[in-house]
């Protein structure tokens, strides 16, 4: 695999290209404040009526329409919700792209999946951060960076992993690592991470896990600090120095606990789930079923929020994290501004 850093970056190739950042959510704020300040000349495209455009202005950055911030733009990096993508491209985008522009993404998922067809002349690329928006943001103004994944779909003028790799730089990955991969090998491990470590795997575990000792007569919120709140001191510490790292520091009774009681729960039958579960992303089965849930309204989408929400782990978390005020100090996700 490439891996790039700033010193391989040549950022003067950004320099009189205007960079259009369609949505300003987690990912669009980083992108466009990150490029802003690291001395680029960004737009930010919103539709009429948005709710994110006090929050752009006063961040100091120029917001348009969708339509005028693409037409004006030599890069147009879509940073809207992936089953807003394709309407929004075929609305506001397409009809404006002139040869030689730069369409962009930050996942490959309209791309890999044929929602989006880009003309053949027109350049293709992904800067993907390996990391949360609002994480993103909060390390470039420490100073720091996270990696980024980048790749390159089409390329008729040439220099399109060049002005990706300065891109990522201008996030700030540069300070972290750029590493180059492909729109398919990204979309699928992406989503396959997701699912069962990341976001499904690890909140379906939490949560069973607090289910099972509240079901055993214990204590909610002995629950809630056991299998929940120790999460991120376990997880900082592999973060920090890999699993290895977080075996040296827990006790010897949690570490015989780790290796002799973690593959009775993460079985054979566990792992054929896995399998599956990257089968149906591999075939598109996953991505079809996300398209038709959005066409539909979101009913199992919106059913289940809903039903996740109001599941007593939340609500005695939420007395529980009442209690330590430090928790809102400083906070990464700040809603009225990001």
């Amino acid at each position: 695999m490439n891996i790039y850093y700033d010193k391989d970056a040549n950022m003067e190739i950004l320099k009189g290209k205007k960079i259009a950042i369609i949505g300003y959510g987690s990912q669009g704020h980083a992108h466009a404040n990150n490029l802003k300040d690291s001395g680029f000349d960004v737009v930010v495209g919103l539709h009429e009526g948005s709710k994110s455009r006090p929050k752009a202005e006063a961040a100091g950055l120029t917001v348009l329409d969708n339509t005028t911030a693409a037409e004006q733009a030599d890069i147009v990096m879509i940073l809207a919700p992936d089953e807003k993508q394709k309407a929004i491209y075929d609305q506001n985008i397409a009809r404006g792209l002139k040869p030689g522009n730069y369409l962009a993404f930050a996942h490959g998922f309209n791309i890999h999946y044929g929602q989006i067809v880009p003309p053949e002349d027109v350049n293709v690329f992904m800067v993907a951060p390996k990391s949360p928006g609002h994480l993103m943001r909060h390390e470039y103004t420490k100073g720091n960076g996270v990696p980024s994944l980048i790749a390159v779909q089409q390329d008729p003028t040439g220099n399109t992993k060049e002005i990706a790799i300065a891109y990522a730089a201008a996030l700030g990955s540069g300070r972290a690592a750029i590493l180059e991969t492909t729109f398919r090998e990204e979309t699928e491990t992406d989503l396959f991470g997701e699912q069962v470590a990341l976001c499904g795997g690890i909140s379906a575990l939490m949560t069973a896990a607090f289910d099972t000792l509240v079901d055993a007569g214990y204590a909610p919120e002995m629950a809630y600090f056991e299998c929940i709140h120790e999460m991120k001191l376990i997880v900082d510490l592999i973060y920090e120095g890999g699993i290895s790292n977080m075996r040296y520091s827990v006790s010897n009774t949690a570490q015989y606990g780790d290796l002799t009681r973690g593959p009775r729960v993460i079985d054979d039958h566990v792992r054929e789930t896995m399998w599956e579960i990257l089968e149906d992303i591999q075939s598109g089965e996953f991505a079809k079923e996300w398209i038709l849930e959005n066409q539909a309204g979101r009913p199992v989408f919106n059913a289940l929020t809903r039903e996740a929400e109001n599941h007593m782990v939340e609500k005695v978390g939420a007395k529980l994290r009442g209690m330590m005020k430090w928790l809102n100090k400083e906070k990464i996700i700040d809603k009225k501004k990001n």
